[in-house]
């Protein structure tokens, strides 16, 4: 799927000729910065490299300098989207928790980062419209994802070996729990606010599903009375 925006393609002009900046890291931050908002903002149809380059305050050539061109740069957004919140679940240490509360933490941290960054739903939206069809040529996605599903397999197998969660459940099953709640609820907070006609993104109405998320997870995976 390639965007019908000639823009979009390196020119060979020198029109945009302009001098490298000389910290190519601060660069590159701030173009991945912007092109995160501008392809939350309007998907990757919409999306344009002219638009990324101001917000960025550089020019196209930097952009294909750095990142080669408007779908690999998609990928990379994709990639650190996904790289920062993985990156920020291994802060919950979950292996050293008590099970239970280990996967409150769990699902309590991925409620907020979810609230915290609504241009990542975004972002997910965008790529199951186009049937993943990025992140299928990714090399970091797969091995982003296997600690956390490690780590809560091992959370769940110590909370049934207790006798507090019940056996034979399915970390993924448990994560999918999580982030459905999670993510259904935001990014479809708008609609489902003038259909039931309560302001979801209210404090007061965020803090009250945040503890039915957690009653939620915790009760799907506790071990049945003996």
């Amino acid at each position: 799927m390639q965007a019908d925006d000639s823009s979009d393609q390196p020119q060979d002009g020198t029109a945009e000729a302009r001098p490298a900046l000389r910290d190519p890291e601060r660069t590159s931050a701030a173009i991945l910065e912007a092109a995160t908002r501008e392809f939350a903002e309007k998907g990757f149809g919409g999306a344009r490299v002219d638009s990324i380059a101001a917000r960025a305050g550089t020019n196209k050539r930097m952009l294909y300098h750095y990142f080669g061109d408007k779908e690999a740069l998609y990928l990379v957004v994709l990639e650190e989207a996904y790289g920062r919140i993985r990156d920020a679940e291994m802060t919950l240490d979950l292996g050293r928790r008590d099970p239970e509360e280990g996967l409150r933490e769990l699902a309590l941290f991925t409620w907020r980062y979810f609230v915290a960054h609504p241009e990542l739903i975004s972002l997910l939206n965008t790529e199951n419209l186009l049937r993943a069809r990025f992140l299928k040529g990714s090399r970091r996605i797969r091995k982003m994802h296997t600690h956390l599903v490690d780590q809560l397999a091992s959370v769940l197998d110590r909370g049934a070996r207790s006798g507090v969660f019940a056996t034979g459940l399915d970390p993924l099953h448990v994560y999918l729990t999580i982030a459905s709640l999670s993510v259904f609820y935001l990014s479809n907070q708008y609609t489902l606010s003038v259909i039931f006609d309560r302001t979801l993104g209210e404090e007061a109405q965020l803090a009250a599903w945040e503890k039915h998320v957690v009653h939620v997870v915790l009760a799907s995976v506790r071990a049945a009375p003996g």
